[in-house]
């Protein structure tokens, strides 16, 4: 697909990877794709049938808004997709996400369907991927077209298009987020106040590989309260609210956080472990 260039992230999410691969090559190709590799120099990818560049950063953590923004300064095209390594893209994806960027100038999301454990083996189809996924119970897309969100908290950085000049206007990610966490809602906000939209369009599909997470993201505390703070400090609110109450509820934090976050202490192995998702459950 001229003009556009998908970029991914990758952090040992190697199998999540190459099926992020697959899926981009059961369509119209981007004239590029990039992987940043947020850890060590993997092994050589497979030939997929189009180029693929890969940049490494070899950091340690998620720098997920440096990667984000490592990623662009790769591209040369007029328009960016950025999609996550956990994501497999439908074969429209790219094509329709790109003719979207042709029509509005927004940070264009398209719909994610979550998978549950199992769901993609070898020989996968979009139809079946479909058919297993679930779709996001508080994002709500369009049967055709475009529509505006007048939240721009619900932009999400998992599947999204944006044009290359619209990013740079932005300054792109507040690497000052560091790690995980609230980076893509900085990046919606900023773009909110300067009148540019979260649009959410009903071209292409991406389907999320399951795998582990938490509830809340206790393996992340310290990052959240971090980029939290930072958020809260520019913008007078704060994100991720549900889940610095689930850390009050815990005794993590202090229970009046939203006047100012103190940490009282750090979440155990133990607690880590007890707030896993189950398998069977696909978010």
């Amino acid at each position: 697909m001229a003009g556009t260039t998908l970029i991914t992230l990758n952090k040992g999410r190697d199998a999540h990877l190459a099926r992020l691969l697959e899926g981009v090559a059961r369509g119209p190709h981007p004239e590029a794709c990039i992987v940043v590799e947020m850890g060590a120099e993997p092994p050589p990818l497979p030939d997929y049938g189009f180029p693929i560049r890969r940049i490494v950063l070899n950091s340690p953590g998620l720098p997920l808004a440096r990667a984000r923004n490592a990623g662009r300064q790769a591209a040369a095209t007029g328009n960016l997709i950025f999609l996550d390594v956990d994501c497999i893209p439908s074969a429209d994806l790219v094509p329709r996400l790109s003719a979207d960027l042709g029509e509005a100038d927004g940070l264009i999301c398209c719909e994610i369907r979550y998978l549950p454990a199992g769901s993609v083996m070898d020989g996968w189809t979009e139809v079946g991927l479909r058919a297993a996924g679930h779709p996001h119970p508080v994002r709500h897309f369009p049967a055709h077209g475009m529509a505006r969100s007048d939240n721009p908290g619900l932009f999400w950085s998992l599947a999204f298009g944006v044009r290359t000049a619209t990013f740079d206007r932005l300054n792109g990610f507040d690497e000052g987020f560091d790690g995980y966490g609230a980076e893509d809602t900085d990046l919606a906000f900023r773009a909110d106040a300067l009148g540019i939209p979260v649009l959410f369009s009903a071209s292409g599909q991406a389907f999320h590989q399951h795998h582990g997470a938490c509830d809340p993201p206790l393996q992340y505390f310290a990052d959240i309260i971090r980029n939290a703070s930072r958020f809260q400090a520019r913008h007078g609110l704060w994100p991720m609210d549900g889940w610095l109450d689930s850390f009050a509820r815990r005794g993590l934090i202090n229970p009046d956080w939203r006047n100012a976050i103190t940490v009282l202490r750090l979440p155990t192995a133990d607690e880590i472990v007890a707030a896993r998702v189950p398998s069977d459950q696909p978010f």
